[in-house]
């Protein structure tokens, strides 16, 4: 598991004072972009190898509401790992430690021209650095 820590922003709420529930979407996006950073592989390399990492589905379960100020800190996992498809795991956490939010995401791996790669193949140091993170679903 790797954490990714940020603060609420006030325009990331609504009229009720708590996180739009479609901001969650964009944490994991930003908790995934610091986990493949943590990992040493980051968006912008990858690209440059000719890969790009298109999401496929999405999913968001909301448990409390995060407000603005808050401290949250999205925990993401690696779940899933084959040779032309990856899915990552979230949690998200209030500054107490209270769940917020848990979600899913799924992504296939893509050439240039936006066809299919064997990643294990093209880019077997991604596939390696990748697949030596992947661990169980959070309960």
């Amino acid at each position: 598991m790797r954490a990714y820590t940020r603060r609420v922003n006030y325009y990331e709420t609504d009229k009720m004072g708590v996180v739009h529930h479609s901001n969650y979407i964009r944490y994991f996006e930003e908790a995934r972009t610091s986990f493949m950073e943590q990992v040493g592989y980051d968006y912008p390399r990858l690209e440059a190898e000719g890969i790009v990492s298109p999401v496929t589905a999405v999913s968001c379960t909301y448990k409390t509401p995060l407000r603005y100020g808050d401290t949250a800190t999205v925990q993401v996992y690696l779940t899933g790992m084959t040779r032309v498809r990856c899915a990552f795991s979230y949690r998200v956490l209030d500054g107490q430690g209270k769940l917020a939010a848990t979600g899913n995401s799924q992504h296939c791996f893509l050439d240039g021209a936006g066809r299919p790669v064997n990643i294990q193949r093209e880019n077997p140091e991604f596939y390696n650095t990748f697949s030596g993170e992947l661990e169980p679903e959070p309960k």
